[in-house]
């Protein structure tokens, strides 16, 4: 049996990728390692809570103690989702991206040496490489260029993994991947804060002149490329993940505005985000290649999807807002 330790299993990417592999493959058990900040959430993984071959553990990448107790459970593999990611909160305070980003990966791999796991997956993004012109795109050799304090340290941590692979031979490999969407997205992101307002009839910001160009990827479709990277990727290498689908910001925006029925008049301009990249794209071709790996979902059919996903999950929205999750842990393990 594999025991596969997952760090922010109760973020976005983290409960969709759990609950991926508890319902593919019968021989793996989680334990999902989360210190349940802002933008962790159990009540992403209620449906999976009590099955046996899943492990709940509260605790902070950051703690050492805590990190070497969770590994010492048995882990096998490591697969590293925990991260702060919100761009505009790294430029407010860079502080606990670089504690969470940098010194946690730092932790976590140490730990990993020390109880000799088999893999180590470090999830990071696109936005290491900074910022494409109009053309060309993001592969696996382009130089990093990180433009914001959160890039900044995810790139500094996916540099610590690369130089713990070489130095101590750590079967260790590093995911890159563009926006994601899908369901259990923490309504601060673009797709569910834009949805869940226009639900309620309320204005959604839009930066600058909108025409930043993002390259959209289904969550479900990210979440086979982690486990196809850890089952089947070479230590050491880089594999690159997106949706092969571009658009910008304010032409999603229309689209939304569409599907939903609103007027154009719940767009409200705001002042543009300090440093904000242009345009990122994704060249998958070597995920494709290695991997066997392809996205499946398309856009138009995704993007429906998990609008009706946050219409009929009003419940788990008023939780986010109301912020009745934050009580979740205590509620259901007594505060232990």
């Amino acid at each position: 049996m594999t025991t596969l330790l997952v760090t922010g299993g109760c973020g976005f990417i983290g409960s969709n990728f759990i609950r991926h592999l508890l319902a593919t493959d019968p021989a793996v058990s989680v334990i999902n390692f989360d210190v349940l900040t802002y933008a962790g959430n159990l009540a992403n993984l209620v449906d999976v809570a009590d099955q046996p071959r899943y492990t709940f553990v509260k605790g902070d990448v950051t703690d050492r103690d805590a990190v070497r107790a969770a590994m010492g459970r048995g882990v096998t593999d490591v697969i590293h989702f925990a991260a702060e990611s919100h761009v505009d909160r790294s430029i407010h305070d860079s502080g606990p991206f670089l504690m969470t980003n940098v010194i946690g990966t730092q932790i976590l791999l140490d730990a990993a040496r020390a109880f000799n796991v088999t893999k180590y997956v470090q999830v990071s993004t696109d936005e290491v490489y900074g910022s494409l012109g109009d053309t060309g795109l993001f592969t696996e050799d382009t130089p990093l260029h990180p433009n914001s304090p959160y890039s900044a340290s995810k790139a500094a941590g996916d540099m610590l993994v690369q130089a713990y692979q070489h130095t101590f031979g750590m079967n260790a490999v590093i995911t890159r991947c563009s926006n994601n969407y899908g369901p259990y997205q923490f309504p601060e992101k673009l797709i569910p804060l834009f949805v869940t307002n226009l639900l309620n009839d309320q204005q959604v910001p839009m930066y600058g002149d909108g025409m930043q160009v993002r390259d959209w990827i289904h969550v479900l479709d990210h979440c086979r490329g982690v486990e196809a990277a850890w089952r089947q990727g070479k230590s050491g290498e880089v594999y690159n993940f997106g949706g092969q689908c571009e658009k910008a910001n304010l032409h999603l925006t229309q689209l939304l505005l569409e599907l939903l029925g609103k007027p154009q008049s719940l767009i409200k301009y705001v002042a543009d985000r300090p440093g904000h990249d242009r345009r990122y794209a994704i060249d998958c071709t070597k995920a494709e290649r290695e991997l066997g790996w392809q996205p499946l979902v398309s856009f138009e059919v995704g993007l429906k999807e998990t609008i009706e996903w946050y219409q009929a999950n009003a419940a788990w929205i008023a939780g986010i807002k109301n912020k009745d999750y934050m009580t979740y842990y205590e509620k259901q393990y007594g505060g232990r």
